[in-house]
């Protein structure tokens, strides 16, 4: 019998396979505005911190377009040492952080706190997602986390999923171009496509009844945040590209092409896991733990150099 894991683990597969199949029948019906179908929201809890023994904290932002934003605060465990580092979680597009959370509910008992965020209309958020809609979602908790002192205090690391990572792209890019704090220390972009009017024109090719609505449709999508025109700006940050060989959702060359746009330092760990299922894997779990270590001991190395 499969474990929960994996039975979660799948239900998220299946969900993400079931939102490119809709993109691709979205284009028979939609003429304008398709962005709305690279999300596929739910409110549905599946699994909390606390089935999983960790303690957390729900946590509700206000947006300044007067939305609500639900996400779960995991502080690092044991509480009485200090957190070896903070990670920004941005999950995929599939229903919602609860569905999401083994995916990094193994890090606080590795010292990390751990932030994970639903865009609005996930979960326990208010309102309808879209592009933009989401990454001033993905902005908001990154201001958020600006007033907690655990995390002015150490290392700050995003960590993006699937449509996770092509947000936090755009997002830790714009965000480390402006040198806004808190300071981002380290970014790893998981199974991330390379930008959103690429993988739709993809997604619409493959299909015989979208195909020759590949370019009209995929026009419609703003082109302000592809990943592969930004994610050089994420530079002199360390950079962590992840990908499958075998993603049957967003195939291994956006995650090349990613890793081929970004500029030093980076490194492309080519995985051989079912599409966001990296870390079901003890040894990927080493990857993004030893990726950590050194990302905020070249930071820290970085701060110092630069102080009078």
């Amino acid at each position: 019998m499969a474990s929960r894991r994996s039975r979660i683990l799948l239900m998220v597969r299946e969900a993400t396979l079931k939102t490119w199949l809709a993109v691709v029948l979205a284009g028979l019906g939609l003429m304008t505005g398709c962005s709305s179908a690279f999300f596929y929201p739910d409110d549905i809890t599946y699994v909390t911190p606390g089935r999983l023994n960790l303690t957390y904290e729900d946590v509700y932002l206000d947006t300044r377009d007067r939305e609500t934003l639900h996400g779960w605060w995991l502080p690092a465990e044991p509480s009485e040492a200090p957190p070896k580092g903070t990670v920004y979680f941005l999950h995929g597009n599939a229903q919602n952080i609860s569905s999401h959370i083994l995916n990094v509910s193994w890090l606080p008992e590795q010292g990390y706190n751990v932030f994970a965020l639903d865009y609005r209309g996930y979960g326990k958020s208010t309102g309808a997602p879209d592009i933009e809609g989401a990454l001033h979602d993905a902005e908001t908790g990154l201001n958020w986390l600006n007033t907690r002192d655990e995390v002015r205090t150490g290392p700050l690391f995003l960590l993006g999923q699937s449509l996770g990572g092509a947000l936090g792209v755009a997002l830790a890019s714009e965000w480390i171009k402006r040198g806004k704090e808190p300071g981002i220390d380290g970014v790893i972009i998981d199974g991330a496509f390379s930008g959103f009017r690429g993988i739709a024109r993809e997604k619409l090719s493959s299909f015989w009844l979208t195909w020759p609505l590949q370019i009209p449709l995929s026009w419609t999508i703003p082109d302000d945040y592809e990943g592969v025109d930004r994610v050089r700006d994420i530079s002199p940050v360390p950079l962590l590209v992840i990908h499958s060989l075998r993603d049957e959702v967003i195939p291994f060359h956006h995650g090349k092409a990613l890793f081929e746009a970004a500029a030093q330092p980076k490194r492309l760990i080519a995985t051989d896991t079912p599409h966001a299922a990296t870390f079901i894997l003890p040894e990927h779990r080493i990857t993004a733990l030893s990726f950590f270590d050194e990302a905020g001991a070249e930071q820290t190395q970085v701060s110092a150099a630069q102080e009078p």
